[in-house]
């Protein structure tokens, strides 16, 4: 049977649905509903009131064939948002099966939401297919990243089978602003593309929304990244969007970090401080 051609089987399906609202500036997690395997700890304030980061925990560790999670998340109207997860997304061999994630944002007017997931790895073997759909109102923003590594290359462990399938959806009132789809499949030779992933393992993409289109913004933006000779940012209409490929999510992160660092201050209004999760 062909990686494409595999058939999604039983496993966890678990589903987490949050909600955030906004009074007396005050951001607050609302609404909390999980089913299965996916949940969060209690939401954290290391910025005030205003902003609720949430870390979202998958207990398992760890994502096998036949996998479900679904994750859908409603920024109300002026919340603020900052979501990420304790540690890397592990997609283990699917042994004929496939395992799917998907991600579900909405954010009101006058709201921000900050998607910032640690890295995915996805080992030798698995067939995996992630999605992320946000959904922007008039006045919203939004950022976010991804990292996902192709194989363990620490433990020298390549991604010589498997299929992994990548969506990314954005819409702006209504409107798609940036759409991106993608199929990898292990065997296939187009990975060593200079303009694909030139033989690296690893890649990264940010994207920011809502902020008003600045050349200023894109020219700091691309200071951060002036040394490093596979990382680049441009507009996408008026979406923000940041590349990288390399071979440690490692370098990636960091290089995201200083360009998060510089970003923030623009679309949020805040400067950046990175959740203490991160240094665990």
């Amino acid at each position: 049977m062909k990686p494409a051609e595999a058939l999604h089987g039983s496993g966890w399906h678990a589903i987490l649905e949050l909600g955030i609202t906004c009074e007396n500036k005050r951001s607050t997690l609302t609404r909390r509903r999980h089913r299965g395997p996916l949940l969060v700890q209690r939401p954290f304030y290391p910025e005030g009131q205003s902003v609720c980061q949430v870390v979202i925990v998958h207990p398992p560790g760890g994502i096998a064939g036949g996998d479900v999670l679904e994750i859908d998340v409603a920024a109300h109207r002026d919340a603020c948002v900052q979501l990420t997860t304790p540690g890397a997304g592990k997609w283990y061999c699917g042994f004929g099966r496939e395992a799917r994630q998907s991600v579900r944002l909405s954010v009101a007017e006058g709201a921000l939401c900050e998607w910032m997931p640690q890295e995915n790895i996805v080992f030798d073997g698995a067939l995996a297919s992630m999605s992320l759909d946000v959904d922007l109102a008039t006045g919203a923003r939004f950022c976010g990243w991804d990292f996902t590594c192709l194989g363990r290359p620490a433990s020298g462990e390549q991604f010589r089978s498997g299929l992994l399938r990548q969506r990314t959806a954005i819409r702006y009132d209504a409107n798609p602003v940036f759409i991106e789809q993608g199929i990898i499949e292990a065997g296939d030779e187009i990975r060593s593309a200079p303009t694909v992933l030139a033989d690296c393992c690893a890649y990264g993409t940010m994207f920011v929304v809502g902020g008003e289109r600045n050349d200023d913004v894109l020219s700091n933006a691309r200071e951060v990244l002036a040394d490093t000779v596979n990382a680049g940012v441009t507009w996408v209409n008026d979406t923000l969007v940041a590349r990288w490929v390399g071979q440690s999510t490692e370098e990636g992160r960091a290089l995201f970090a200083q360009l998060w660092s510089v970003l923030r201050p623009w679309y949020a209004g805040r400067s950046a401080l990175p959740p203490r999760i991160w240094a665990t």
